[in-house]
């Protein structure tokens, strides 16, 4: 039987109609091309048609603090992913996923014909990871440990032990350790984090979009050990054999302003924080946990159906949500912090008023 094709959320995310005050949005507020530091000489259209960009792919290396051998260049991060999967998974495989988990993470391993396992991220523990769980999920068949971190659609943070418990848990099983890390940015450490430093065990993928407001330059990438990374160009070779030139040449750049663009994003998530926990201690009648960094926020809707409170707020036109279905937990949401403090305070009195009408009439 051919796997199934493409993948639920994105169709939705694509295809949804955009809202004035929209809490869909997990990244940043698009930047202008003048807002980002100019490319040296004039944009050159056509590059070497080699592997990466040498510029870029340095860049990167200098901003996470490993060798340039161990990157491989993507086309966003959800191309990475899509290549690191497709470098380890076969229809033989096992993967082991998260749950909830970003749904394009189990629509590749399914092209793939990879079989799936899963262990559940707890509400009641703050999505936390428990190693245990990972541990009992994992087989002699498994070839690959899919995680998020920041988690997506929580926005919960995994530290660095319980992250070495995963990497030994993979290790025993002669498998790898994936961690998606488009949304850790968001955590804002003068020298950020990423597993790649965990040992040779770790996979990390991310990208300029979430954090940084670049989706349009398409730039992400793969931290793995040298010869991994070799057999991911490989892969690189028949997905989009090279980059798009001239938005390589913006990356680079960017990468020279990071800094000043970072700042922009603290400022915005932080002000979206503090107004949506104080949403969230006005809200009997949702479950929720505080929200300390990060895009992205999953609280639980007590009574009554998310179906139900997204058509409330159609009523209006003005604000909408992700439902949790996607993520395989339909009584509750995800709610983007990737928008305008006042649009976003905006956004979260509608949604006050729809829960209110909700409750009303549940």
């Amino acid at each position: 039987m051919t796997p199934p094709v493409g993948s639920r959320y994105l169709r939705w995310a694509k295809l949804h109609r955009p809202s004035r005050y929209d809490l869909t949005s997990s990244g940043m507020p698009h930047l202008a091309l003048a807002d980002l530091p100019a490319p040296p000489g004039t944009l050159a259209l056509g590059g070497t048609g080699a592997y990466g960009y040498g510029a870029l792919g340095n860049a990167i290396a200098r901003r996470y603090r490993v060798p340039a051998d161990r990157v491989v260049q993507a086309l966003g991060c959800s191309m990475a992913n899509f290549l690191a999967m497709s470098a380890l998974l076969g229809p033989a495989d096992e993967v082991v996923i998260e749950h909830p988990a970003y749904e394009p993470l189990l629509s590749v391993a399914r092209h793939l014909g990879a079989s799936i396992r899963r262990f559940p991220r707890r509400a009641e523990d703050g999505f936390a990871i428990d190693p245990a769980e990972v541990a009992r999920a994992v087989t002699a068949r498994t070839r690959l440990i899919v995680i998020t971190n920041l988690h997506n659609p929580s926005g919960a943070f995994t530290d660095d032990e319980t992250l070495r418990e995963i990497g030994r848990i993979a290790e025993s099983a002669g498998a790898r350790a994936l961690v998606d890390e488009v949304y850790l940015d968001a955590l804002f450490e003068a020298e950020p984090r990423t597993s790649a430093h965990l040992g040779d065990v770790f996979i990390a993928t991310s990208s300029l979009t979430k954090v940084y407001g670049l989706a349009g330059l398409r730039c992400g990438w793969i931290l793995a050990e040298p010869r991994l990374a070799c057999r991911m160009w490989r892969m690189v070779e028949i997905a989009n054999n090279i980059g798009a030139h001239p938005a390589e040449q913006l990356a680079a750049a960017a990468f020279a302003g990071i800094d000043a663009i970072a700042a922009r994003s603290k400022a915005m998530l932080d002000a979206n924080r503090d107004a949506l926990n104080a949403f969230y201690r006005t809200r009997g009648d949702l479950e929720w946990t505080e929200h300390r960094a990060g895009s992205v926020s999953f609280p639980r809707l007590r009574r009554g159906s998310v179906r139900r409170l997204r058509r409330v707020l159609a009523a209006d036109g003005a604000t909408d949500i992700v439902p949790g279905a996607f993520f395989g937990m339909p009584d509750h949401f995800r709610i983007g912090l990737g928008v305008d403090p006042a649009a976003f305070a905006a956004g979260l009195e509608r949604l006050g008023r729809a829960l209110d009408h909700l409750d009303r009439t549940s």
